[in-house]
């Protein structure tokens, strides 16, 4: 049982995505309804469960560790979680844990974050216009984020920003979310509206803005190099030659990035997807709860989802609808 995990393509799977909770702060219109049924605690994996999970798979090869939601920080406790696996860097085992997250809670939890060996934060902000962020939110107030980055860096965090690019909401705030960036030594990168969840009147073709034409805009105001580092993961990056900081441009729809895919998603009651993009799933629940003492079957439930991950996903809005949606809420699966 100490061979790599490795899935029938020949990736080597070292990079795990772990959901604490489907609940949040903010109710994003892209990721979640307004009026959210959120799952009983008791179908949630304890924090005890999440450690036991998490360190199967470090044993099984996994080096990066990302934490999502929901909103992470947003559950009881957390910090105990993160304080648990701290171990896993102090051994060697693990290389990077990190999380993503709305900034909401950056301000209470930031220094916390740092001694427990975290390093990077991603923070999801779409805007840096007060009334449209409470719009697009509808629960969020952007002063409380900023904070939430001030603190964050006043830590020792490197952060990068996430904005997703949304049709006629934040084209006109591409150079401004740039300077922003720019001035704080941070990086950013755009990502695509994915067609994920049953979000009501949300149009999500309406809402698509291409990668391609974001990248064009940008070029109007700066010159870019592309760059040839991949992080195993979606992201393609360039770099701006007038600020010298990095860009990336995650392109799940324009550009299909799965050849290169070294990770997995676990949701917070511990259903493994081994692609963000499709519906398969193997829940790893009852081989944690039915064993108590025996990691052996959790360990080959999850070698088992790992033969059945798939080459790539089918998202795809070229015939002007979301081909390729999933019904699950992104908050379900993690950020």
């Amino acid at each position: 049982m100490t061979q790599p995990l490795v899935d029938p393509f020949q990736r080597a799977i070292t990079y795990l995505r772990v959901s604490v909770t489907d609940r949040c702060d903010f109710r994003c219109v892209y990721c979640m309804a307004e009026n959210m049924t959120f799952l009983p605690k008791k179908e949630l994996l304890t924090l005890e469960e999440l450690d036991r999970m998490c360190s199967t798979f470090i044993r099984l090869g996994v080096r990066k560790l990302r934490i999502t939601g929901g909103e992470p920080l947003v559950r009881r406790d957390i910090m105990t979680f993160f304080r648990a696996m701290s171990r896993h860097l102090d051994s060697g085992a693990l290389r990077e844990l990190t999380l993503t997250t709305n900034g909401s809670q950056l301000e209470r939890f930031a220094a916390d974050l740092y001694a427990a060996g975290v390093r990077r934060v991603n923070v999801s902000l779409d805007t840096l216009d007060e009334e449209k962020f409470a719009r697009v939110t509808r629960w969020g107030r952007l002063p409380q984020v900023l904070r939430g980055l001030d603190a964050a860096q006043a830590a020792g965090l490197k952060v990068k920003l996430n904005a997703v690019a949304l049709k006629g909401f934040n084209e006109d705030e591409v150079e401004t979310l740039t300077r922003f960036c720019a001035t704080r030594g941070m990086d950013l990168t755009w990502i695509e509206v994915m067609p994920m969840g049953d979000l009501g009147n949300e149009d999500r073709v309406g809402q698509y803005w291409s990668m391609k034409d974001l990248r064009a805009r940008l070029a109007e105001s700066y010159t870019l190099t592309d760059l040839p580092e991949s992080t195993g993961g979606p992201a393609r990056y360039v770099r701006l030659e007038e600020t010298g900081q990095k860009i990336g441009f995650i392109t799940p729809l324009s550009h299909n990035f799965c050849e290169s895919c070294n990770r997995v998603r676990m949701t917070c009651t511990g259903e493994l997807y081994m692609c963000l993009g499709q519906e398969d799933m193997m829940d790893l629940r009852p081989a944690l709860r039915n064993h108590p003492g025996n990691d052996g079957p959790l360990e080959q439930d999850i070698r088992r989802a790992i033969g059945l991950k798939p080459e790539g996903h089918d998202f795809d809005y070229s015939r002007q609808r979301a081909d390729g949606q999933v019904s699950r809420h992104m908050s379900h699966t993690g950020g």
